[in-house]
């Protein structure tokens, strides 16, 4: 399959899949997508600091971002027009037009400077994306690919939950598979490897009993 044809049937993917969803979203997963405050309290960008969100959804993480760190630019990609829909007007909504720009684009291969007029982002920010996107690890190895000198790429998703009992692993992971999610387990070891090969340097934790990862790889300066 070319790269056209794998990013558009993705996107139809997503877009079937989150046609009806997309307006109960943000309601429906805010008990079980956990972290992703905290992600966003840990960015901490320089003032300027131009933010990306890869996977950004319905807006929600951007919003609370721009909204957080108003000296910032912040910028959403995703490769669901459906979900795009709902973020422009969670955006519109919030008053952010000005601060918030979005676009669509495969986030295993994506122009910044083409989409945003940009080169690079100071953050990138990935939050329960990978655990949806069957070529996950491309994407890592692409946003650690668009960081500044100096940036740093935030990455929280589902872990393995090891210290968890062994039936609520079980009933979460047949809740996902019915929404083509899928944690990455090995999400840590890959994490550090990319960032390796990147030449960044990487911590990760795992929050909640495993339920969690967090991972920060930071570029050295320029």
């Amino acid at each position: 399959m070319s790269g056209a044809a794998a990013t558009g049937s993705a996107a139809g993917l997503m877009d079937r899949i989150y046609r009806h969803q997309r307006h109960i979203y943000d309601a429906s997963r805010k008990f079980y997508l956990l972290g992703r405050d905290q992600l966003i309290e840990g960015l901490q960008p320089p003032a300027g600091a131009a933010i990306l969100e890869i996977g950004c959804g319905t807006g929600r993480n951007l919003v609370k971002i721009a909204r957080r760190y108003p000296a910032c630019d912040c910028y959403g990609l995703d490769v669901s027009a459906e979900m795009l829909a709902t973020a422009r007007s969670a955006v519109a909504r919030a008053g952010l037009g000005d601060r918030i720009s979005l676009a669509q684009a495969d986030a295993t291969g994506f122009d910044p400077q083409l989409l945003f007029g940009r080169p690079g982002f100071d953050r990138i920010v990935i939050s329960y994306a990978l655990s949806m996107i069957p070529p996950w690890q491309p994407v890592v190895a692409e946003a650690l690919r668009r960081l500044a000198p100096g940036g740093s790429l935030h990455v929280v998703d589902f872990g393995d939950q090891s210290g968890l009992p062994g039936a609520f692993r079980h009933l979460l992971a047949r809740w996902l598979a019915l929404f083509h999610v899928a944690p990455r387990e090995d999400l840590p070891m890959v994490m550090r490897a990319l960032a390796r090969a990147a030449g960044a340097e990487c911590r990760v934790g795992t929050p909640y009993r495993g339920y969690a990862v967090h991972a920060v790889a930071e570029m050295p300066p320029g």
